[in-house]
């Protein structure tokens, strides 16, 4: 069956800075930051969570409905989704806006500066979960503000079983809201990062969160991921990618093979064993969508 997912399309200009971050930014000077960074290379690529996780999931031979806006400069986008077969049926355009767009920097040690322009997202909820019938379960991925708040409640409305992955979205909510977010998913995904960042907000350790749903998963990079059930947490190790060229759309390769292995039945471990493969073939290649898959997935 199909899964909906819930986020964002957007525009990815992609640069690459040689030096380290590190390195340019003093500390005891951030009072006063103005730093340049000159980067050799620079590309546009197509991106968004709800974009890359439904790349993947597709690849996987899953079933993406990706729920998104675009704007006035999204036709191009829609046209690649449906040139993959990808369902664009629950994709709107929304009029005098711009595409969300994201400008993305990755210094030499991998990390990563991000600048955003919402553009259309910010009107994703204009769309709505039960307009997608035929749904076996769903992921809220970062999104509009509003749209993450009404999707989750329409997905707990509809007994539709949904993860919660916040994302970059995450500082947007409070406590209350991001418990309310926790209480209604069946699923939580985030990476150490995040995790602590919403066990702060909420008062929760990882395992109190773990045992509000049916599992919790922590993806730590390079170390793999902490799949968290009923309190008790497992280490999933990580798999060697070929080479390490640009970890852009990495948590969403991940992302689409958890809900692959989700919408099968799969236990939630064996999911992230997939995942963490995912990930590993997605940061041998440059951008988000240009990976294609080199092993056969034992999906049954």
């Amino acid at each position: 069956m199909a899964v909906l997912i819930c986020g964002s399309l957007a525009f990815d200009t992609i640069m690459n800075f040689e030096g380290r971050f590190a390195e340019q930014i003093l500390p005891d000077q951030l009072h006063i930051l103005n730093v340049s960074f000159l980067v050799p290379s620079l590309r546009r690529d197509f991106g968004g969570c709800a974009g890359n996780i439904a790349y993947a999931l597709q690849l996987l031979g899953g079933t993406p409905l990706p729920m998104a806006t675009v704007g006035n400069d999204g036709a191009e986008y829609v046209q690649r989704l449906q040139s993959q077969g990808i369902s664009t049926r629950h994709i709107t355009q929304v009029p005098d806006t711009y595409t969300a767009q994201a400008m993305i920097m990755t210094d030499r040690d991998n990390n990563q500066i991000t600048a955003f322009h919402p553009g259309a997202m910010v009107q994703a909820h204009v769309n709505h979960v039960e307009a997608a019938p035929g749904v076996a379960l769903g992921i809220i991925a970062p999104d509009g503000r509003d749209a993450m708040l009404q999707h989750a409640a329409e997905f707990k409305a509809a007994g539709i079983p949904f993860v919660f992955d916040p994302g970059q979205g995450l500082p947007m909510f409070s406590g209350e809201e991001l418990a309310a977010f926790v209480e209604q998913a069946s699923w939580v995904t985030v990476n150490d990062y995040e995790g602590k960042m919403l066990c702060e907000r909420t008062g929760w350790s990882l395992a109190d969160i773990s045992r509000k749903v049916r599992g919790l998963v922590v993806t730590l990079g390079a170390e793999g991921c902490d799949v968290w059930e009923a309190g008790v947490v497992t280490r999933v190790a990580p798999c060697t990618p070929a080479q390490v060229v640009d970890p852009t759309g990495c948590g969403d390769a991940w992302r689409g093979a958890l809900l692959l292995g989700l919408e099968r039945g799969w236990p939630l471990v064996r999911c992230a064993q997939l995942g963490n493969r995912m990930g590993a073939l997605k940061i041998a290649q440059r951008g988000p969508q240009n990976y294609v898959l080199d092993f056969v997935p034992d999906v049954d």
